[in-house]
């Protein structure tokens, strides 16, 4: 999917902060836990277009931040 070094340097393009590499029912997405917006990967080209993320509700928010940090999730 996406290189870890491509990670570390992809921003939201909201809020210029990081993203976090999650996995939803769509498939793969960045997502930015501060402003809960998702933003969907295609064919492993993340498209980090404002228009185009994804609000994410309350539980999806808290289904992707277990899912990135699942050593607090426990």
């Amino acid at each position: 999917m996406i290189e870890r070094e491509l990670l570390d340097i992809l921003v939201c393009p909201a809020d210029r902060g990081p993203l976090l590499l999650v996995e939803r029912a769509a498939g793969g997405a960045l997502y930015n836990p501060r402003m809960k917006r998702a933003y969907r990967i295609d064919d492993d080209i993340p498209v980090l277009l404002i228009d185009e993320a994804e609000t994410v509700g309350d539980d999806e928010h808290a289904r992707l931040m277990a899912q990135a940090n699942p050593e607090t999730s426990r």
